[in-house]
């Protein structure tokens, strides 16, 4: 199943935040995907309200038997997430992949490289 995408667009106030919170409920129960992917992206400079806004949803999801999954944090959106303690699971997107490592074989010192 695919995930529903929610995209947070901010500034986002206090009052907003129980309206979102109960779009991924909503969510979660429609898709039975048990993830909501919230596009973040939009949500403008990092701060302790966009702190509050993804903790309340992760704990709504989390009540409701699912999770959030992030999308295009902004890397210091992400630094603060992680010195407040919040871990968070990201969507990665395909040109943000790893290229797939080759194998390599150990060569001890003084023989040639295979």
């Amino acid at each position: 199943m695919t995930p529903a995408v929610l995209v947070l667009v901010g500034p986002v106030t206090r009052d907003q935040v129980m309206g979102l919170s109960d779009d991924v409920r909503a969510l979660l129960d429609a898709t039975g995907a048990g993830v909501v992917v919230c596009d973040v992206a939009g949500l403008g400079p990092p701060g302790l309200g966009a702190v509050d806004l993804l903790a309340r949803l992760q704990l709504a999801a989390r009540r409701a038997g699912g999770r959030i999954r992030l999308r295009d944090p902004d890397p210091a959106l992400h630094a603060l997430l992680d010195l407040v303690g919040l871990r968070f699971e990201l969507e990665r997107q395909a040109e943000q992949r790893e290229p797939a490592l080759g194998v390599e074989e150990e060569v001890e010192p003084g023989e040639p490289a295979v």
